[in-house]
């Protein structure tokens, strides 16, 4: 049977239906180069590209014959043909999709922004004792003040890195200031995962992956939380950024990372858990452009440059014994293992689950191109198998670090140092969820609402569970002075509120003392705080009923039985997990 068929410029063509070949590409696009002649296609000039409608594999029945149709119809009429990949989003160079990514990258960050600023709560503990230790950092560098308290000893990066600069910022613009540098930190590690990502894959996926780290918890948690953590994640975020920037250039240029990678483990020490993960990125980065046997030497000089940079700082600080009690040696806790495993489900579960999706559908196929920069062809199967195993195998080691601790300290900020690496292939799942030219966007919006929901909803639980601390405060500041001395469960706070009316040195904790009876005696532990207790030290004692810390319990016990001291005051409080009350309790007789 045949089929009568005509030209662009109106010629008859028969084409049997038996000559018709199958199409060798189940998904390919089609653009044709017309011959020189007077006639025109469409009104467009001779020369023009022209290109056909593709044909998608779930839908082709119909569609592909009629697209074969016109195939022969041209080629028949002298039309040279030539293969247009179908990459979902184009590698051409195009000023215009990049200011489109760049305004909804803009948008993306605005809505980090936003995420961040509603978590709203008066200073944890561990921001107060960042930041009025690095006051006292900033006046021991300026004025020569000693300092007290061995913050180097139990910190768990080094103090005078960014308690000094944290500080320096509260000086002029106060708790607020300090949470809008972890801010800023946080929106340049989603601005850097964007470009690093386009750089490993392309816009769309860059874009995904900026949006599955921009609504996380961690991120919104770390965007208004002045401690260690965003500085370091963005530290390592930059150094990752130019491993990738530099795969193709000279050695000595991918060594700028170095001194960066340093720094980020030097501003906290649990950093140093992804600088392997920068070195196997620049190796893989590099063997494809490279090939292995540069790529292992520009690995090999990147790990001995930044660990010769860490070592030397360290060591010339003084800090690097201080690595061993604060980091590697810390003490276990008790915390069981299937608690753990549930709140790392919770916190970034679906997140990780998304971008393990999308190193399998990477590593079985590269058809959408998601690699544009690569020179020649797409990376192989197992050249993208390593890639996904370090960046989503990046996601686990916080989590099986404190499996290995039985803690949970921190683990819903820690979270999002592992997140960071696996975001570009979460990226890559987005895409692939959606197909290309986003023929499947429910599923983007499916997955971005439930990313977006549960992130607000953990974060906001996550900020508020320690109190508001504004009322206690209130309470505090007729009874406190430059001259007494005070014992506090969470003394950091009140040390950090009250750092106009009083110093760190009046405050103690009710973790450890050191105390010197009247008659001489020196005593530590239980025995040193019930005889402070016994012989009225303290000028007040502040009490945490709900959040009872070190010896607290103890101290309670033997104020309760001790006629020196009487409780003047509650303070009620409420926070995620319930409600509670702060005691003051004073001397008798001090007029209180």
């Amino acid at each position: 049977m045949e089929q009568d068929t005509t030209t662009p410029d109106g010629r008859p063509v028969d084409v049997p239906e038996t000559e018709r070949e199958p199409d060798p590409d189940p998904d390919p696009g089609y653009g044709f180069h017309p011959p020189a002649r007077e006639a025109s296609w469409f009104g467009k000039p001779p020369d023009a590209t022209m290109q056909l409608p593709v044909a998608r594999p779930k839908a082709r029945s119909r569609v592909a014959e009629t697209m074969q149709l016109r195939v022969l119809r041209l080629t028949s009429a002298g039309y040279t043909l030539r293969p247009v990949p179908d990459s979902g989003w184009s590698a051409a160079a195009s000023s215009r999709r990049v200011w489109v990514s760049r305004l909804v990258l803009l948008g993306l960050l605005l809505v980090q922004t936003a995420l961040s600023l509603r978590l709203q709560n008066t200073a944890f503990e561990d921001e107060a004792l960042y930041l009025f230790a690095g006051h006292a950092e900033l006046g021991h560098l300026l004025y020569g003040t000693k300092l007290y308290g061995g913050f180097d000893s139990y910190f768990s990066g080094a103090p005078v890195l960014y308690p000094v600069l944290a500080a320096a910022v509260d000086s002029v613009f106060g708790l607020t200031g300090a949470r809008a540098l972890s801010l800023v930190c946080m929106l340049g590690c989603t601005s850097l995962l964007y470009a690093m990502t386009r750089r490993l894959f392309n816009e769309r996926a860059g874009l995904c992956a900026a949006g599955v780290f921009a609504i996380a918890q961690s991120t919104a948690f770390m965007g208004n939380f002045a401690t260690y953590d965003a500085l370091a994640l963005f530290l390592l975020a930059l150094a990752a950024w130019i491993v990738v920037r530099t795969a193709g250039s000279h050695p000595l240029l991918t060594l700028l990372a170095a001194p960066v990678a340093a720094l980020a483990v030097a501003v906290k020490y649990a950093s140093a858990l992804y600088v392997p993960t920068l070195v196997l990125l620049g190796v893989l980065t590099a063997y494809q452009r490279r090939g292995l046997p540069r790529a292992l030497v520009r690995g090999a000089l990147l790990a001995l440059t930044t660990a010769g940079l860490l070592g030397a700082g360290l060591y010339a600080s003084g800090y690097l014994s201080a690595i061993q009690s604060t980091t590697t040696a810390r003490a276990v806790g008790t915390t069981p293992a299937w608690q753990i495993l549930r709140d790392c489900a919770r916190w970034g579960g679906l997140a990780v689950a998304v971008a393990c999706l999308g190193t399998v559908s990477y590593v079985r196929s590269g058809r959408m191109s998601e690699m544009p920069g690569w020179r020649g062809s797409l990376p192989g199967a197992r050249w993208r198998a390593a890639l996904g195993l370090v960046l989503v195998g990046t996601a686990l080691l916080a989590p099986a670090y404190q499996l290995h601790l039985h803690t949970e300290v921190s683990l819903h900020k820690h979270i999002g140092y592992g997140l960071f690496f696996a975001a570009p292939l979460a990226g890559v799942g987005v895409t692939r969820l959606m197909g290309p030219h986003f023929k499947y966007p429910q599923w983007a919006i499916f997955l971005g609402v439930l990313l977006l929901s549960s992130g607000m909803s953990q974060a906001y639980a996550n900020y508020h569970t320690w109190p508001d601390s504004s009322a206690l405060v209130s309470a505090l500041r007729p009874y406190v002075n430059a001259h007494g001395r005070y014992l506090a469960d969470t003394y950091e706070v009140p040390v950090y509120e009250l750092g106009r009316d009083t110093s760190y040195r009046q405050w103690n904790s009710t973790y450890t003392i050191d105390y010197t009876t009247r008659s001489g005696r020196h005593l530590t532990g239980a025995a040193g705080f019930r005889a402070a207790v016994a012989e009225r030290h303290f000028t007040l004692i502040v009490l945490d009923r709900g959040n009872p810390t070190g010896a607290s319990v103890l101290v309670r016990d033997a104020l309760v039985h001790s006629s020196g001291y009487r409780l003047i005051g509650t303070v009620p409080y409420a926070t995620a997990g319930g409600t509670s009350r702060f005691e003051l309790w004073a001397p008798e007789g001090s007029g209180s």
